[in-house]
């Protein structure tokens, strides 16, 4: 069995796949990366496996993201990018001076795995979690505004010091996170898939831990309320049906929008190759990638 590598592995429903992923597929080696160590010796307490080690990386710094991929040996035959951000305000900034959101929910996500792409295996299954809210036509009962697409440089400067604008950047960020699976659909071999992947609404989660106190109580109250709709998961619910995309059959062909286990089209404004390699190429210049970094994968899909 292979190594999956994994971000976002600490908490929620990404704690929840992790944990499954180690239960129930015990021969895969599970490498986690984290903001701070400790995490692997949790996994292991808790599933039993000692199948599991970690990498230590702020994904809020690019310096941090190299540093990180150099310490990972490979191969590689999966990738789960879980970690992501819900900012109460467009006004932080990552350690280059990006807007935090888009910086850890894109940029962030776009780097690490160009930087990975040499330590790869053929076949390999690469899956980034978005959301549903990339679609401006669904309706969130008001708690997030619509993605508000524009040039990427744009989009990394610092905006209003705003909660709602801070939940639009987030919406915006998943959008971004389909472009940017398009776009690595198209440069990746046949054999090695990738895919977007959307939980649904899971209210048991601590995304909105940047809200201060206040925020977070009434993010609670309404979540108890909102689990017992169709459209929302628990995170059990949701973390299991993740680790099972990644660890299952097939799920569908590569560039895929996979929601709630279910191969479906994401949205229309989704599908716009001239934004996807806009968003590539403005994201190359701003990484710093160069074409040495993924030298060893330049074989492109038709």
């Amino acid at each position: 069995m292979g190594t999956t590598l994994m971000t976002g592995a600490s908490r929620g429903l990404g704690r929840v796949a992790a944990e499954h992923l180690l239960r129930h597929h015990p021969d895969r080696h599970l490498l986690v990366v984290n903001r701070t160590p400790g995490l692997a010796a949790e996994l292991t307490a808790s599933t039993g496996n000692r199948n599991v080690s970690e990498v230590v990386c702020d994904l809020s710094s690019f310096d941090a993201i190299r540093r990180a991929a150099a310490e990972v040996e490979g191969p590689l035959d999966g990738f789960l990018g879980n970690a992501g951000l819900q900012m109460a305000t467009t006004r932080k900034l990552t350690a280059d001076g990006i807007e935090m959101t888009f910086g850890v929910n894109v940029l962030a996500y776009h780097l690490l795995l160009n930087l990975l792409r040499p330590r790869f295996t053929n076949p390999a299954r690469i899956i980034v979690v978005g959301s549903d809210v990339h679609d401006a036509d669904l309706n969130t009962l008001g708690l997030i505004p619509p993605p508000r697409w524009d040039h990427p440089r744009e989009l990394v400067k610092p905006g209003k010091d705003s909660a709602r604008e801070g939940r639009r950047a987030y919406a915006t960020s998943k959008l971004g996170v389909i472009y940017l699976v398009h776009a690595l659909r198209r440069r990746l071999p046949k054999g090695m898939d990738v895919y977007s992947y959307n939980p649904g609404l899971v209210p048991d989660t601590e995304l909105a831990r940047d809200a201060g106190r206040v925020g977070r109580a009434a993010f609670r109250a309404v979540g108890k309320l909102l689990v017992r709709m169709p459209f929302a998961s628990t995170s059990a619910e949701a973390g299991r049906l993740l680790a099972e995309t990644m660890a299952g059959p097939r799920p569908g062909e590569s560039g895929s929008y996979i929601s709630r286990g279910e191969v479906i089209p994401s949205s229309a404004e989704s599908y716009d190759e001239r934004r996807e390699e806009e968003l590539w190429a403005f994201a190359d210049e701003l990484c710093g990638l160069t074409s040495d970094d993924t030298a060893q994968t330049r074989t492109a899909r038709p």
